[in-house]
């Protein structure tokens, strides 16, 4: 059955109980969404921990100083939801195991364990931090951050004299983590054994990532992994897989999450790679009970792909949707499925992503093309106007938009959520040309980026722009002439060797100089963000040309390069100087 179970009236005539286990995002929402929609029932939320609904999020900013005291992290106290929605909140009541058949859960406390009925279960476990088989992980000194317990012990850490930290993981939240603590005065070094930051960032974004952090003092290890954690009577040493030795007073893990599931998989609620399975409604396979946040399977709403989303947002909808579904069945709505927004800060950057990236795309076996945008924030003539640099993925035969990433200093947030919204929507770039953008010269321009990525996409599908891409520059070296139409200042700054300069604006009267050239050879145009090499092809393809233009010109590739950029790009200014 659905909904409320037989024998519990929606009138209140007897006391539905809902019981709820895990706080914080998905179960607490849960529990508050069920007291507004029924005045009468029972809602008793389980949270293992001692503090059910605290800022996670904020969590690093707190060990950085930005948040001052520990009580700003706490949004709500089992009193505080006591007195304002009648909720029995029992913290430090772990749920061990489910009776499916009984209805019963068993509740282990300091006190000793109790079973306790419910008419309908919510499971909101969360997830917790995989700790891989590295030797020396039980140190005092390794630390996560996970809960306002550790938060606590790391600022007391660095309060205590720390000097020296070593971040395993250099996700969202250990990147925070990092910047958090060098924001304390600590030296600290990132190790992640993906090749860059933020590995769902795409490789030209996360540069841009890898430099701020640089500027920040952080030390940065890719492509290698820890081996061990040696215990010393002072500091810490992490050894890392190829022999290097990292002093750390503070080691914090920060490697990934897993559902936190084992009680529920044990009671045979189905699972799938140990997160719970849900259907459109929060619904697990057992009835009467309900799953949503960390511990779940969601489905990828534009690959399809099948796997838990550790996000707040998600977690919170599905919670608010799960007690609509068990109090008001006939007019719930489904949980959404979630394309997967997130954004961080990094120092004066700020890197944001929405939908899939080429990897996701390439394992779904979805074909897709890229566009690479680097418009300013603002309008240009306004003071501070600074670049947004924006990948985007669109469907190549019809161009649906499926992802989209920016990092910039600012305007990033602004345009991942109107791209975010777009995914939803499920429009196409080039519907991206129609939406009608709040604009003034300290917020935006006449053509907001958002706007700028629809003509650029609508350009690309229809034939107008044809695009070239960094990961193409090996097979063109010899296979065609790379025309560069920069200003002889910014071509001196570096170029690709054997490239053939002309500024695009003496492009038309030179046309010849690119047939001798070229010699029958496709033409490849490059300028330094692809504005003014696409105007370039437009003059080569109408003169006859095979032409295209990079993808957002020597930018993107200079970051897509990224530490191999002087090993690839010749020099005049360092050559003047030498």
């Amino acid at each position: 059955m659905l909904g409320i179970p037989e024998g519990v009236s929606r009138e209140g005539e007897a006391t539905l109980r809902i019981v709820i286990v895990g706080g914080v995002a998905g179960g607490m929402s849960a529990a508050a969404r069920a007291r507004r929609l029924d005045e009468g029932a029972e809602i008793v939320v389980l949270e293992r921990g001692a503090h059910v609904s605290f800022a996670n999020c904020g969590l690093p900013y707190f060990v950085g100083g930005e948040i001052a005291q520990e009580r700003s992290l706490l949004v709500q106290t089992p009193e505080s939801l006591r007195a304002a929605l009648a909720l029995d909140v029992r913290t430090g009541s772990e749920v061990t195991a489910v009776d499916t058949s009984a209805k019963t859960v068993t509740v282990a406390t300091a006190e000793g364990s109790y079973d306790l009925a419910y008419d309908a279960l919510v499971l909101s476990p969360g997830a917790s931090a995989v700790r891989p088989p590295l030797p020396g992980l039980d140190s005092p000194r390794v630390r996560t951050l996970r809960t306002v317990e550790d938060a606590v012990a790391l600022r007391d850490a660095v309060l205590g004299g720390a000097g020296r930290a070593v971040v395993l993981g250099a996700g969202f939240i250990g990147l925070e983590a990092a910047e958090a603590l060098a924001r304390q005065g600590l030296d600290v070094s990132i190790v992640e054994l993906a090749p860059h930051p933020l590995p769902p960032l795409e490789s030209e974004l996360a540069w841009l990532v890898t430099q701020e952090l640089a500027e920040l003092g952080i030390e940065v290890r890719t492509g290698i992994g820890a081996a061990a954690v040696e215990h010393g009577r002072d500091a810490d040493t992490v050894v890392l897989a190829d022999g290097q030795r990292l002093p750390a007073d503070i080691v914090v893990l920060s490697v990934g999450v897993r559902p936190d599931t084992a009680p529920f998989e044990a009671a045979g609620i189905v699972c799938e790679r140990g997160a719970i399975v849900v259907d459109g409604h929060g619904r697990t396979s057992a009835p009467h009970v309900w799953a949503a946040g960390d511990a779940t399977v969601s489905v990828d709403a534009v690959t399809g792909i099948r796997r838990p989303v550790a996000l707040a947002g998600p977690a919170n909808r599905a919670g608010r949707l799960i007690a609509d579904d068990i109090l008001r069945p006939d007019r719930a709505r489904a949980v959404p499925q979630p394309v997967g927004t997130a954004i961080v800060r990094v120092g004066k950057l700020t890197a944001a992503l929405t939908g899939a990236n080429r990897a996701a795309l390439d394992a779904a076996g979805v074909a897709y093309r890229t566009l690479h945008l680097h418009p300013n924030q603002h309008a240009g003539y306004f003071p501070g106007a600074a670049q947004i640099h924006l990948v985007v993925q669109i469907r190549a035969t019809d161009g649906l938009l499926l992802g989209a990433q920016a990092v910039g200093t600012e305007g990033v947030d602004k345009r991942i959520d109107v791209l975010a919204t777009a995914i939803r929507a499920g429009m196409r770039v080039g519907d991206l040309i129609d939406l009608d953008l709040a604009y003034s010269p300290p917020y935006g321009q006449a053509k907001d980026p958002v706007n700028l990525t629809g003509m650029v996409g609508e350009n690309v599908l229809n034939g107008t722009l044809s695009l070239w891409y960094p990961e193409q520059l090996d097979e063109l070296a010899d296979s065609a002439l790379i025309l560069d139409v920069r200003t002889r200042a910014e071509y001196d700054t570096g170029y690709l060797p054997g490239s053939l300069h002309i500024p695009h604006t003496e492009l038309r009267d030179r046309l010849d100089e690119v047939h001798a050239a070229a010699a029958g050879r496709p033409v490849r145009v490059t300028c330094q963000s692809g504005v003014r090499s696409a105007i370039a092809h437009r003059v080569l393809t109408q003169a006859g040309f095979d032409s295209a233009s990079l993808s957002g010109g020597m930018l993107t590739l200079r970051a897509w390069l990224g530490e191999r950029e002087p090993d690839v790009l010749a020099d005049d200014q360092a050559l003047k100087a030498a």
